[in-house]
């Protein structure tokens, strides 16, 4: 993060974090898995056929509900509610709607089986009890319209250099509001901000969209409702949650958007640039080499617990994912990162089952 502005532990927060190629080096593999108690709600998988929902199981640990909404009964995350949510079946929902009548045998077998389902939470929750803090994953399908919710989903994560792919988004839609173009000075703050992580770059674009003010304003219209952002030169200090940046995530890589399509193209390609050793996190969950992403890394001063998040497009088995983890109070960078990985392939492998 910048080391620029007043001195304390914000600063010092922020100066911790490595922009300029000082990232953590090669991606990481799955790591060593670190057990925690589980916190005690129940994770309830639930596949829903017209009015009629099968229970598939209920498990007593793991503090993590899960969701997976139908492209039928919802067009966006939203529709997931904090800390409590619902899993449905995207390709039962619409066999259900085509055929209500359908007995409850024929209704069952266009579901994908009760145990891959179950599987495939069983990785999520075994994804998520390995985090020494707090985690939270959202994501969708863009071909089927199933998303998902799950983990530390009312906790306000501080995002860190993922705030980069924000301050972007909202200096592209107040040069859209003005009926301008970028400027070649912001257009090469901006690369460097996105592709290298540089903090000198954001610090420079946070002030010209007018700080936490702007940020706030312009997440008010992309339909944010969590985030908040970070006051001065304190961007990577920002706030959010795992369904606000999947929020973020639908306005710059779908046609849903106030973003035009000539703003969000050029957001995207610099997401699928950003240099080597910064392709960690949501890449793990990418069946070919085409993904785009912002990662965020940073020690906090007062812990020295580590903030690992990482937001993108995915592509996976011809299907293109949208997955956004954050997670926080991890001991180490690289356990961290082998986290925000674990939690984004096990997050697929769900909506694989939808």
């Amino acid at each position: 993060m910048s080391t620029t502005g007043p001195g304390g532990p914000q600063e010092q927060e922020q100066a911790h974090e490595h922009g300029h190629g000082q990232g953590p080096g090669r991606r990481s593999g799955a790591g060593l898995l670190r057990s925690r108690a589980a916190i005690g709600a129940a994770v309830v998988l639930v596949v829903a056929v017209a009015t009629t929902t099968t229970m598939l199981h209920g498990h007593g640990a793991a503090a993590q509900n899960s969701s997976l909404v139908s492209a039928a009964s919802s067009s966006s995350d939203s529709a997931s509610a904090p800390g409590a949510t619902t899993v449905v079946s995207a390709s039962a929902a619409a066999s259900a709607a085509a055929s209500a009548s359908a007995s409850t045998s024929a209704e069952a077998s266009a579901q994908p089986s009760a145990t891959s389902s179950e599987a495939a939470m069983d990785q999520l929750e075994k994804a998520a009890s390995a985090a020494e803090g707090k985690v939270a994953v959202a994501a969708t399908d863009l071909t089927t319209g199933a998303a998902l919710d799950y983990g530390d989903t009312d906790h306000g994560f501080v995002t860190a250099s993922i705030a980069k792919m924000d301050i972007l988004a909202t200096l592209l839609l107040q040069a859209q509001d003005d009926d301008r173009t970028l400027t070649s000075s912001q257009r090469s703050l901006a690369t460097r901000m996105i592709e290298n992580s540089d903090n000198t770059a954001a610090d420079s674009l946070y002030q010209a969209i007018g700080e936490s003010s702007g940020l706030d304003a312009a997440n008010k219209r992309f339909g944010l409702t969590g985030t908040e952002g970070g006051s001065g030169l304190y961007w990577g200090l920002t706030t959010t949650s795992a369904a606000d940046q999947l929020r973020l995530l639908r306005q710059v890589f779908t046609s849903s958007s106030v973003l035009s399509s000539a703003s969000r193209s050029y957001e995207q390609g610099l997401m699928s640039q950003v240099e080597t050793d910064q392709r960690w996190g949501v890449s793990a969950a990418a069946t070919s080499s085409d993904f785009a992403l912002k990662n965020g890394w940073l020690p906090r001063s007062a812990t020295g617990l580590w903030v690992i998040n990482s937001v993108g497009r995915v592509s996976r088995n011809g299907h293109l994912l949208l997955i956004s983890v954050v997670s926080d109070g991890n001991l180490s960078e690289s356990g961290g990162i082998s986290l925000v990985e674990s939690m984004a392939k096990a997050a697929a492998e769900t909506l694989d089952q939808s």
